[in-house]
């Protein structure tokens, strides 16, 4: 016998969830884009855009937590880029279609682009139900263990985010300013490099390290720190 509508939706959230819902009207909601929206009794319409509210403000302080105790010797500046890198509409996206949100979602959009827009809501929208439904320490551990765990290289965004080197050659590109790297072997210590920057004619940062790549970073990062300020 085929399993009703409602029967299927509810095994498809268990399976994503890792637990039972409650109140299987709230994950009803989470799936309807403002497009297929129904009206409720008073006629207002009924989609994901408040669960969307509330779950982007839950996973917010969950990854600003996760971040502030996995990385206890970070300065502000790094954990606000990871935690924007974590939450940005194109890696929810990308989560959305792991956990299979994707084959739940109702949406009268036609446009794939939209869609995939459509999805990082979806996946806000999911965790404002989640939380709703079974409070914050449930929320927090979904958000910890069934998507920061499986779906994050973590390694992989702090590599990205502390490659100073790319993201200076990046600003030269983008100013049009030609860069430079001096890197040689320290002259009072043949076991360490020292490495300058220069942008044009004139000598920015400079930095050591313990091989000529560290070097090299310390020297954009300090090169970083100087055009910025």
């Amino acid at each position: 016998m085929k399993a009703s509508p409602k029967k299927s939706f509810r095994f498809q959230l268990k399976r994503i969830l890792g637990f039972v819902p409650g109140n299987v009207r709230l994950y009803e909601l989470a799936f309807i884009h403002k497009s297929a929206s129904i009206a409720d009794e008073k006629g207002n319409p009924l989609n994901y855009e408040r669960l969307e509210y509330l779950g982007d403000a839950i996973l917010g302080a969950v990854t600003a937590e996760f971040l502030y105790r996995k990385y206890p010797d970070q300065k502000e500046g790094f954990l606000t880029k990871m935690r924007s890198k974590m939450v940005n509409g194109d890696h929810l996206s990308l989560m959305a279609s792991q956990l299979g949100l994707d084959q739940l979602m109702e949406s009268r959009l036609n446009n794939e682009q939209a869609n995939r827009h459509v999805m990082g809501d979806t996946f806000e929208a999911l965790i404002g139900s989640i939380y709703l439904d079974k409070g914050y320490a449930r929320t927090r551990k979904f958000i910890l263990k069934r998507v920061i765990r499986k779906y994050i290289d973590l390694q992989d965004m702090v590599s990205v985010e502390t490659n100073y080197k790319s993201q200076l050659i990046e600003w030269a590109q983008k100013n049009k300013k030609e860069v430079t790297f001096y890197t040689d072997l320290e002259p009072y210590d043949p076991t360490r490099f020292i490495s300058f920057v220069s942008i044009g004619d004139t000598l920015f940062g400079s930095g050591t390290g313990g091989s000529k790549k560290e070097a090299e970073q310390s020297a954009a990062l300090e090169t970083l720190q100087e055009i910025n300020t």
